[in-house]
């Protein structure tokens, strides 16, 4: 710990002879406004894919099962694919599409398959 604090401490004395040297540069803080940061989260894209994804579950009605099955197993499948690749952003935003389908089709909330519900008396 007393290794670390003491480089810290000689990084910022470094830091603050190459300000003074350079025009007495004064830190200070980034300041955004948290819109900022969400637009960098979000793209026109994504929202584009969202509006799509809603747009396709309101049609849900008009598939058949096997059409249904079809489309909820592609839907997994991209979403496994999204996390596997590491885009974790895209992987929520297909497990959202998924949940939402299936509550249109078989009219339950979506929940996760791997959490075990607790039963009293059962443990």
């Amino acid at each position: 710990m007393r290794k670390a604090i003491g480089e810290t401490e000689r990084r910022r004395a470094k830091q603050i002879a190459f300000n003074e040297a350079n025009g007495g540069i004064v830190p200070r803080s980034v300041s955004k406004r948290i819109k900022d940061l969400i637009d960098g989260v979000y793209s026109d894209k994504s929202a584009k894919d969202d509006a799509k994804a809603i747009a396709e579950a309101a049609a849900v009605e008009l598939l058949s099962e096997k059409d249904l099955a079809k489309r909820i197993k592609l839907l997994e499948k991209q979403m496994l694919d999204h996390a596997k690749n590491l885009e974790f952003e895209k992987a929520a935003r297909v497990r959202d599409q998924l949940a939402l389908l299936r509550e249109q089709a078989f009219g339950a909330a979506g929940h996760d398959v791997n959490v075990v519900p607790i039963v009293p008396g059962k443990g």
